[in-house]
């Protein structure tokens, strides 16, 4: 074992302790540290062989560290973050670098970049994907923060990082200040539409169809064989054949109201705040609010009756449709959130590469699927395309689907079943395609009651107008600005 360690780990929960276990398994030796003791021991007993050192204090932590120190914390966000940065930097030296591996809000990422910079300090942000089979593994990792530190850890993520099937590590450098941590939100956002529209996926054929979970298990192992290609689809084949020692389901066990930590929340707020449209990644977190009322739906259950219908139709049309339809509708979800990355880039004045970001989800994280390769041809053939859903690819996926796309939504209405992130991503297409939208009577509405002003199609782009609609207010208008 080396004197001094390469690299130092702050927090041994699953994802730390995995990371750690990573990283050293890659030739590197690391100093280990937990607020709880016990923790720290039983990790080092049950590693005794392993390059680890075990460091019970933040200046015992620093002292084991060669120079400049790379400090990574896998800790819960907010508060504890600032607690542990504090207690670390009478013990650090300028140069030195602390990398945050949770899942910290972009701002406060932005706010610690720049106050620690102040202070000599390089900070680090960075996204970490893939659950705990993907920190010991390999993660797709997205590092943002102080550019001047990634060369000094380029090499350790990069080595710890997932490979894609062309050998390349799913980790590149995100941007500046916030961005890693940005990109992460989106990558989660994305994640809860992609869970939701399976879910979807799973009741349609199981309310409607009425399969088995066996015959379901067998869908969706043959979509995991084309176009649908991810982890989810996989993971969601091997959740259906699982049983209990009583022989149940263990799927049909569990209760169907979902939590959330917030980052598909905050995703969803950023985009409301930014003005961008991500309606699919939206309904999905409203999609989990509506499960969490579990007692509240039994009851309106009760009062709120249909009549039943049975399917009369083909059935291995319908399971096609609805796999198109959930292919189409994944394309609006990643389209939505790629349009949020470039709107955060305008607005904080990050450089980042689209490409290179679809690329690092390839292998590793949750959302990895096999169109991401296409999202990466998309933007290396058109670096500045305003949208995903106009790249030839994608475009002619859009209307290959759209038919079956339209059906599986009417279905799902007519026997009421809910489909919020099929649906929605239906109208973001028809939205995002149409030349004309009603919004010229919600102006009109505007200027009617608040004299908000109006554009007019024969005028130019910011020159505005009012009518006195009433004929009793005048010329007097408000002000024109938009949140």
């Amino acid at each position: 074992m080396k004197n001094m360690a390469d690299f130092g780990m702050i927090g041994l929960a699953v994802m730390g302790s995995n990371l750690a276990k990573n990283i050293e398994s890659r030739g590197y030796t690391v100093a280990v540290y937990n607020r709880e003791i016990d923790m720290l021991d039983k990790f080092i007993e049950s590693n005794k062989e392993k390059n680890f050192i075990s460091a019970s204090t933040y200046e015992e932590l620093c002292r084991n560290l060669a120079r400049p120190r790379k400090i990574m914390m896998m800790i819960r966000a907010g508060a504890p973050v600032d607690s542990v940065i504090d207690g670390l930097l009478p013990h650090l030296e300028k140069g030195d670098i602390i990398i945050d591996g949770g899942n910290s809000y972009f701002a406060d990422t932005d706010r610690r970049t720049k106050s620690l910079r102040e202070k000599g300090i390089y900070f680090i942000g960075s996204g970490v994907s893939g659950g705990e089979e993907g920190a010991l593994k390999g993660p797709s990792l997205m590092p943002g923060g102080a550019p001047e530190a990634w060369p000094y850890v380029k090499e350790i993520f990069q080595a710890i990082a997932a490979k894609a099937q062309d050998g390349a590590p799913c980790c590149d450098w995100i941007g500046e200040n916030g961005a890693g941590h940005f990109v992460k939100m989106v990558h989660n956002g994305i994640e809860y539409g992609d869970m939701q529209m399976i879910s979807e996926a799973y009741f349609l054929m199981k309310k409607i169809l009425k399969l088995s979970n066996d015959e379901l298990r067998s869908v969706f192992t043959q979509w995991n064989k084309g176009e649908l290609n991810s982890y989810l689809i996989e993971i969601t084949a091997d959740i259906l054949k699982e049983k209990d020692k009583d022989g149940k389901y263990i799927l049909d066990t569990i209760l169907d109201a979902a939590g959330q930590k917030g980052t598909g929340k905050w995703t969803s707020e950023i985009g409301l705040d930014l003005g961008i449209a991500v309606p699919t990644i939206a309904e999905a977190v409203f999609a989990r609010c509506l499960s969490a009322i579990k007692e509240e739906r039994v009851a309106a259950s009760k009062i709120l009756k249909s009549a039943e219908k049975a399917f009369s139709g083909d059935k291995k049309e319908f399971i096609d449709a609805v796999s198109k339809a959930l292919y189409a509708s994944k394309i609006c979800s990643y389209a939505q959130g790629f349009q949020l990355i470039r709107g955060a880039a305008q607005e904080y004045k990050w450089n980042l590469n689209y490409g290179k970001i679809a690329l690092a989800w390839r292998g590793g994280c949750i959302i990895r699927a096999k169109f991401l390769q296409n999202i990466a041809s998309a933007f290396d053939s058109n670096p500045n395309i305003d949208n995903l859903l106009i790249a030839p690819f994608f475009t002619k996926v859009a209307q290959d689907c759209e038919i079956s796309w339209r059906k599986v939504v009417c279905n799902a209405f007519e026997f009421g079943v809910p489909v919020p992130t099929f649906a929605s991503a239906l109208c973001y297409y028809d939205s995002y395609r149409s030349a004309d939208l009603p919004a010229n009577l919600i102006q009109a509405q505007r200027d009617y009651f608040g004299a908000h002003t109006y554009e007019r199609i024969d005028g130019k782009r910011g020159e505005f107008f009012h009518t006195d609609w009433s004929h009793l207010g005048g010329n007097a208008t408000s002000s024109t600005y938009n949140v």
